[in-house]
């Protein structure tokens, strides 16, 4: 398991990719909504995964990591991507609905998301800590 220490990073970039082949194949409709709602549920589901799956009481509170500016900042930028996602998911309902008035704000709010994505998913790298090492004795 030790080449899986930054699976989170990993499969978040994963995702991003296809999140860039869905902005670029957008003329593809089904492809294109069912992967950037598929991209959107895997990054409302990554925090539930990371409380579930790592210590962060011994992290942020004992290790006194809750001061970290960078660790705010990502914080910061993952709210934003948050926000930014339910504008754009009410924007794509209307476009989906035949209202082609909004078609010009949803590719500019996509290339928000693409922008803000990517630095959510490099200050989460910035911030991951590889698990110590297990020694048998």
């Amino acid at each position: 398991m030790g080449f899986l220490y930054a699976e989170t990073t990993i499969a978040a970039t994963i995702t991003f990719i296809f999140m860039l082949a869905a902005y670029k194949l957008s003329h593809m409709r089904k492809f294109h909504v069912g992967t950037m709602v598929g991209c959107m549920i895997f990054d409302l589901c990554m925090p539930i995964y990371l409380v579930l799956n790592r210590d962060w009481y011994g992290r942020m509170i004992e290790g006194g990591e809750i001061l970290n500016f960078l660790l705010w900042m990502h914080l910061g930028l993952v709210i934003t991507l948050y926000c930014l996602y339910i504008m754009q998911i009410n924007i794509g309902r209307k476009l989906l609905a035949g209202d082609k008035s909004e078609k010009e704000s949803h590719a500019a709010q996509a290339k928000g998301i693409i922008l803000t994505r990517a630095f959510v998913i490099i200050t989460g790298a910035f911030l991951y800590e590889a698990p110590e090492p297990i020694v048998n004795s």
